[in-house]
């Protein structure tokens, strides 16, 4: 019979931590807790084994889950003293997912879960606090009524708002036991007046009803765009945690938290968290009440006034304490924990690896080799390497001006202007349109992940730093500032006040992460500077890893920048980027639209001083490091002139009149260009623009070597090569330049030729190309085009439907395609070696930059990958991570 269930609690546990895949996370720590002996409410997994059956069946379950179900409930019972559905000592349990990897917010929860008419008021009895039981019972109704019946949770609140506005009261601790019976019984009439029969009273019904909510919230739109985002497979599915309720809201010795065992913006060795008092847990993370600081050391720093939990509850903030420090030398990371305390007893509810910032990833990281509780290579293989493009962003400029409108809490660090909308589906038009919008929220729920995506920055009016928006933020990447209170918002009329200033939708502010602050109108930013964390970590890295890192540059800037992050060189310089602009686009314009071979030189004559100018700085800024520059690759629709302006710029320029350069571009149209006469192509039918490049790249080569000492040996790489007759006809015109420019200089230069693999027929041929090129760079952009056969520029209208419906785990233009485009490198690469056992083998398309891609070149063996020039640090670590992995699985 299959195991489908797994008990937890009472000092034992059926499972384990590294059985995250079977039990999920939260299932898996929490039996890793409960054998470690701290206080877990006994409870029970049912696996993400489960999940996968229940839509692999028609959203049934297997035949024997009832009776072990209904065992563990027995266990939870005993262990507690307590019977589910028992009319005089009721068990109360919460349902909550848990998949194998967090994601905050996106999956369903629902806590009181066993009370009903009847059990309500045997709670409040043993208790000895009925306000307490009834007000758990109104939680209940409402958070089930809203995740298994589907009702709108907002019918609840206007019944609750209506209450308290009637009575003069603000809190909904300030609801009397007699008020919460009156409550209760509006809100079951919400629930039959909208269903049309009465709410659950049957605790095996509630049960089952949570559980199949929670595998459904698995397939719930927000889930699905988190898992896009994320990377996360929806076939790993979610477990259900069903666990024996302890209480929070049992008065003034009880309470509910969330911590981290360290600062997750920072890193700093602190914790870092929030409480409140007699409530539940849903109530800290969903911002309706503001929360107190756990530590007296942060509630001085945040100048608040209300106790902090070491103040309030010092026992059990002294066991709390003792919990995270050994959790955290445990799991040997940073934690994320929740916890609650009912008159005055510590229950540990959750511990997880926490989500931080990329600053506090690297600290956290290189303190803790500090410390001794990782090594360097661990250090390297725990920051994730997606998370360094968070160190780029800018901040704002110490010396700007600000116009401060309030503050709010510093939820995610980095800063951000743009134009204010109240609604996710306005910042993604926003978007689309290309404009840059802060989403500006009361507070911001899972539905809202499409619009925190497209905005640059989230502002929210109530919420604390542990928060959704401010989890979720930081987890993106994104600026965001919680809890600011003195911003009043205005659904209905689109505006946002703020100490008598009025701001609506479409004003300009500025967010600043790492302050609290909201300022007026666009702020001048400063690029941040990577902290000493940044060079140690990647110091490691670049100790471990085996592939070089270069980067994609065609200008100098691009290089510049690059060279900074680490870059060891230039892995693709495209020529055709460097003639975008004033003097040059007319000459090329000139070189592609004239009729003869002299027209041409006269053309290419005006662009080999700025050609060999735009090399000489590259090769000045690379110091002697490999500079692969790719021959000219324009599909020539690019560079024909557009307008009749245009037109006649160029033929003013040629000298003849702008009609027959009309005829002239019209005879050159290509109903595809990008299959069309372009890259080799090119140059086999003009091999005088070869033998200007080259001639450029040679003598730039011997200017800067003179300049520099150091000496310049170019990669000079063909595109679009599919046949070896094609290489050799250009390689003839580039061997010719440089024994002219030896003659010329006295001066002999090292050079490399070599080409661009991005055709299928390259890949399958490469044992008879390698025999004339020295190095081959797949160009996975291109071939990724020409496997799939689909165009990078419109995939996008059809690639997302792709993988909605689970044809397609990526977006192949962004994650290499490594079964199919994969394939063919893995034979480029093997073909190639085998005519040629030293050719240099590297990847220059936007895969280079991508953790996932940089992996599986790690495993075919390529010498270097190249990216783009933000990229570089991200690219570093990755080929470290891909090393270290191929060394622990070799």
């Amino acid at each position: 019979m299959a195991k489908w269930v797994y008990t937890f609690g009472n000092g034992s546990a059926e499972g384990a931590a590294d059985m995250r895949n079977l039990l999920g996370g939260k299932g898996a720590n929490l039996a890793e807790m409960s054998s470690l002996g701290l206080p877990v409410p006994s409870g029970f997994t049912i696996t993400t084994e489960v999940c996968t059956w229940y839509y692999d069946h028609d959203k049934s379950y297997p035949d024997d889950l009832t009776a072990q179900v209904e065992a563990a409930l027995e266990n939870v019972g005993e262990a507690t003293g307590r019977k589910f559905g028992d009319a005089k000592l009721p068990l109360l349990v919460s349902v909550r997912s848990g998949a194998r990897v967090s994601m905050p917010g996106m999956m369903d929860t629902v806590l009181n879960l066993g009370l009903n008419d009847v059990t309500v008021k045997a709670i409040g009895e043993d208790a000895g606090d009925m306000r307490f039981a009834y007000d758990s019972y109104r939680r209940f109704i409402q958070m089930y009524a809203d995740v298994v019946l589907g009702l709108d949770h907002h019918e609840f609140e206007e019944v609750l708002e209506e209450h308290k506005q009637r009575n003069g009261l603000t809190l909904d601790t300030d609801i009397s036991a007699e008020d919460w019976v009156g409550i209760i019984e509006k809100f079951k009439a919400l629930v039959e007046d909208d269903l049309g029969k009465p709410f659950p009273q049957d605790p095996k019904e509630q049960l089952w009803g949570a559980i199949g909510a929670v595998f459904g919230s698995w397939m719930t739109p927000r889930a699905v765009t988190y898992r896009r985002l994320h990377d996360i497979p929806a076939n790993w599915g979610t477990a259900v945690n069903v666990q024996a309720m302890v209480f929070g809201n049992m008065g003034e010795t009880s309470a509910t938290g969330v911590a981290f065992t360290r600062d997750p913006s920072t890193g700093e060795k602190t914790l870092y968290g929030e409480f409140l008092v007699n409530a539940q847990g849903e109530d800290v993370v969903a911002g309706i009440r503001t929360p107190q600081d756990i530590t007296e050391q942060a509630r001085i720093k945040a100048g608040s006034n209300r106790p902090s939990l070491e103040k309030l509850m010092p026992e059990a903030f002294a066991e709390f304490q003792s919990y995270c420090d050994k959790l955290e030398h445990h799991y040997h990371d940073m934690q994320d924990l929740e916890f609650t305390i009912e008159k005055g007893k510590l229950w540990m509810l959750q511990t997880r690896a926490g989500k931080r910032t990329a600053k506090a990833a690297l600290k956290i990281a290189v303190d803790m080799v500090e410390e001794g509780l990782l090594t360097e290579e661990q250090a390297v293989a725990r920051v994730e390497p997606g998370a360094l493009d968070q160190l780029l962003h800018p901040t704002i400029d110490p010396k700007a001006k600000r116009d401060i409108l309030t503050a709010g809490l510093p939820a995610s660090p980095g800063a951000a202007s743009g134009a204010i909308v109240f609604t996710s589906e306005e910042a993604e038009d926003a978007r689309a349109a290309g404009r840059k919008v802060i989403l500006v929220r009361v507070e911001t729920s899972p539905e809202d992940i499409h619009g925190m995506h497209a905005a640059e920055g989230i502002l929210t009016s109530r919420g604390g730093m542990t928060s959704h928006a401010a989890v979720v933020a930081r987890g993106m990447g994104k600026p965001c500032v919680a809890g600011a209170g003195g911003v009043k918002i205005d659904y209905r009329n689109g505006t946002m006040t703020v100490g008598g200033r009025s701001l609506a939708k479409g004003d300009i502010i500025t967010i600043d992460g790492a302050t609290g602050q909201i300022l007026a109108g666009e702020i001048a930013m400063l690029q941040p500077v990577l902290s000493g964390d940044f060079g140690t970590l990647m110091g490691w890295a670049d100790k471990v890893r085996r592939m070089r890192v270069r980067t994609n540059a065609d200008m100098p800037q691009d290089a510049k920048v690059a060279r900074e992050f680490g870059a060891e060189g230039i892995g693709l310089c495209r020529t055709e980027h460097m003639f975008f602009e004033g003097e040059r686009i007319v000459a090329v314009r000139e070189m592609i639209l004239a009729g003869s071979e002299d027209g041409r030189r006269t053309a290419l004559a005006k662009l080999l001083p700025m050609q060999r100018k735009d090399f000489t700085a590259l090769f000045e800024i690379m110091q002697g490091l490999p500079v692969t520059i790719r021959l000219l690759d324009p599909p020539l629709h690019e560079f024909l002139p557009k307008t009749d302006e245009e037109l006649g710029e160029v033929a003013r320029a040629m000298g003849i009149s702008p009609e027959l350069l009309r005829d002239r571009a019209l005879s050159l149209e290509e109903f595809n260009p990008m299959l069309g006469h372009r890259g080799c192509r090119l140059l086999v039918s003009y091999p005088e623009i070869a033998e200007m490049q080259a001639r450029a790249i040679f003598e730039a080569a011997v200017e800067a070597g003179r300049k520099t000492g150091a000496p310049v040996v170019p990669e000079i790489m063909v595109p679009l090569v599919g046949l070896k007759g094609e290489l050799d006809l250009v390689r003839e015109r580039i061997d010719a330049m440089a024994d002219a420019v030896s003659k010329e200089t006295g001066e002999t230069v090292g050079y490399q030729v070599g080409t661009m693999v991005e055709l299928p027929r390259a890949a399958l041929q490469a044992a008879d190309i390698a025999k004339s090129a020295e190095f081959f760079s797949f160009g996975t952009n291109d071939l990724t085009q020409t496997s799939f056969g689909i165009s990078r520029d419109d995939a996008a209208s059809f690639l997302g439907t792709y993988q909605t419906k689970g044809l397609i785990e990526q977006d192949p233009f962004v994650s290499l395609d490594q079964d199919g485009v994969g394939e063919l490198v893995k034979i480029g690469a093997e073909r190639g070696r085998s005519t040629r056992a030293d050719i240099k083998l590297g990847i220059c398309g936007e895969h280079g930059g991508d953790p996932a891609s940089i992996h599986f070149c790690e495993s075919v063996g390529l010498d270097y990958v190249s990216c783009s020039p933000f990229r570089v640090p991200i690219a570093r670590l990755a080929a470290a991570q891909a090393a270290l992995k191929a060394r622990s699985t070799g």
